[in-house]
């Protein structure tokens, strides 16, 4: 079977408007739908894993307390998983586009500060 054009235009915009760094804006509910799934991959458990995954690929420290997490640059050894956190995955709770993206966006985020506030407490020995 063969798709109609309305369908294909709205799965290259699904594909297109998903993106961080896209500067189109998801406008249907199955656009919104992708968009919301593909930040949400992002954070929480999962997101705190591939934040120190990525940080040790490029060679970055555990954490650095010494560096403030908004001077630094990505794909640098600054590029720890606290500055992933701090600087872009804290801020996904509030650009999801659907009620039940928000909702789970909000227990991920608590998830992640949560974690993040243990990890600097151990990280400098008082837990």
């Amino acid at each position: 079977s063969t798709l109609s054009r309305k369908k294909k235009a709205n799965i290259v915009h699904c594909v297109r408007s998903h993106r961080f760094r896209g500067n189109r804006r998801p406008d249907t509910p199955e656009a919104k739908v992708l968009f919301d799934a593909d930040k949400l991959d992002a954070i929480g458990a999962v997101g705190i894993g591939r934040a120190f995954l990525f940080a040790g690929e490029v060679g970055a420290r555990l954490h650095n307390p010494l560096v403030n997490p908004e001077d630094t640059e990505s794909y640098t050894e600054d590029d720890t998983g606290y500055r992933e956190f701090k600087v872009k995955l804290s801020k996904i709770k509030d650009q999801m586009l659907t009620d039940e993206g928000r909702r789970l966006a909000i227990g991920r985020h608590t998830f992640m500060e949560t974690f993040f506030e243990r990890f600097l407490k151990e990280y400098e020995g008082y837990e």
